[in-house]
C-alpha cells in the first residue's frame, strides 16, 4: 500500500553539533509545507535542539519522544538518543561532540534497518573527531556499506547531473591499484540499477571518465585506461549496457558533454566532486546508491567557519530530503511494476485512451 506523503518517515542523524548541521535541519523544517511531504524524526536530544533553536531564533516546534512509537505525524519529532547534557561550542573541533554525532548516526541506521523509518538523511559529521575504537570509518558511506545490504556507491545528484565514483575515500596514490575489471563492472552495474530503480530511467546512458590525462593517450600516459577501463566498458556495452568511454576528464564537464548522459562515473573522488560542486554547490545531494535502504545527505561539510552565526544555507539539506522522498516513491513504483507489469500496462493504455 502506498503511504500518504506526510506519513513517510524521514530519519535524520544530527551530525556534528558544533557545525551547521542542526541549523540547516531546523531551517529546513521551519517551512510548514515540508511537514506535508513527510514526518521528520531527528535522532538527538530535544533539550539540546531546543537550545540550538533559541540560539538561531528558530520558529520550529519540536516534539520530544523516547521511542518512535510516540511520534506524531506532521510534527518535528526529536527522538532522545541520549539524556545527558552536551556542551556545545560552535565552530570547535571536539571529540566528545564527535561521539554524539556517531551515537545519533548509529541509532538512525538501526531504525532504518528495522523499518522504523523509511529513509535516512544525514547531517555532516567531522571525519576526524568521529573516529574511535567503536567507529573506524572514513565517512557515513563506509559504515552504511557494512550495515546494509548491497554495493554502496557515492552518487552526487543535482537535477539531471549525476556523478558517481569508482573509488571514493581512497588516497590519490592508491587509486590506480584499486582499479580492477571486477570493481569497474560492479560500479557500472550499480549505477545502471539505481538509474532504473531510483530515478525511473528505463535505458540509462552512462559515461566513464579516464584515470589518466587524456584517458591515457592509448597507453602512452599510463596503462590503466587501455588495459582495464576500455576492455571492461566494451564488454559491458556489447552485453547491452549503454556505457561509453573512457573520456578524458579535463574537458568533459566544461564542454557540456556530461549533458548527453544520465550519469557520469569518475575514477576518483576529486575528479568527480570538483566539477560537480563547481556546477551544483549549495543544491547538490550525496546519495548512497546501491543499498537496500535509502540515504541522502547535503553536499557540504560541518562548515565550522560559519557555525553558530545563523547564516548557513539550508538549500542542500532540503534538497537531500526531497531526493530521499522522490527515491522512496520511485522504488515503490518500480516494485509495483515488477510485481504486476500487466496491470501497469493496462493503466497506461487506459490513460492514453482518456487523453
Amino acid at each position: 500500500m502506498t503511504k500518504k506523503a506526510e506519513n513517510i518517515l524521514v530519519g535524520i542523524s544530527i551530525g556534528d553539533l558544533n557545525g551547521i548541521g542542526s541549523e540547516v535541519v531546523l531551517k529546513t523544517f521551519e517551512d510548514s509545507r515540508m511537514l506535508e511531504l513527510c514526518t521528520p524524526v531527528i535522532f538527538a536530544n530535544v533539550k539540546i535542539l531546543s537550545f540550538v533553536k533559541k540560539t538561531f531564533d528558530s520558529q520550529s516546534t519540536l516534539h520530544g519522544i523516547d521511542s518512535i512509537d510516540q511520534l506524531i505525524t506532521g510534527k518535528i519529532n526529536v527522538l532522545n538518543v541520549w539524556k545527558e547534557p552536551v556542551d556545545l561550542n560552535f565552530g570547535a573541533n571536539d571529540a566528545k561532540v564527535g561521539e554524539y554525532a556517531v551515537k545519533s548516526f548509529k541509532a538512525a541506521v538501526e531504525a532504518l534497518k528495522d523499518g522504523k523509518i523509511d529513509v535516512l538523511v544525514t547531517a555532516p559529521i567531522n571525519k576526524y573527531n568521529s573516529q574511535s575504537e567503536e567507529f573506524k570509518f572514513p565517512g557515513h558511506t563506509d559504515y552504511l556499506a557494512q550495515e546494509l545490504e548491497g554495493d554502496a556507491l557515492m552518487l552526487m545528484v543535482q537535477e539531471g547531473l549525476r556523478v558517481g565514483l569508482l573509488t571514493d575515500h581512497v588516497p590519490v596514490n592508491e587509486v590506480a591499484s584499486h582499479l580492477t575489471e571486477n570493481l569497474v563492472r560492479k560500479k557500472i552495474e550499480t549505477i545502471k540499477k539505481t538509474l532504473i530503480q531510483d530515478f525511473s530511467i528505463n535505458k540509462p546512458k552512462i559515461a566513464v571518465l579516464g584515470l589518466n590525462p587524456h584517458a591515457g593517450d592509448n597507453g602512452v600516459i599510463g596503462k590503466e585506461d587501455e588495459n582495464i577501463l576500455k576492455p571492461t566498458i566494451k564488454k559491458m556495452f556489447e552485453a547491452g549496457t549503454m556505457v561509453f568511454g573512457p573520456y578524458p576528464a579535463d574537458g568533459f564537464f566544461g564542454s557540456g558533454q556530461y549533458e548527453k548522459f544520465d550519469a557520469v562515473i569518475a575514477a576518483y573522488h576529486d575528479q568527480g566532486l570538483v566539477p560537480f560542486k563547481t556546477l551544483a554547490f549549495g543544491k547538490g545531494v550525496n546519495y548512497t546508491a546501491g543499498l537496500d535502504k535509502i540515504r541522502t545527505s547535503p553536499d557540504h561539510g560541518t562548515a565550522y567557519d560559519i557555525a553558530g552565526k545563523g547564516i548557513a544555507d539550508h538549500s542542500s539539506f532540503a534538497e537531500a530530503v526531497y531526493l530521499a522522498i522522490d527515491i522512496f516513491h520511485s522504488r515503490n513504483n518500480y516494485a509495483e511494476i515488477a510485481k504486476n507489469p500487466l496491470k501497469i500496462k493496462e493503466k497506461h493504455l487506459e490513460s492514453k485512451k482518456g487523453n
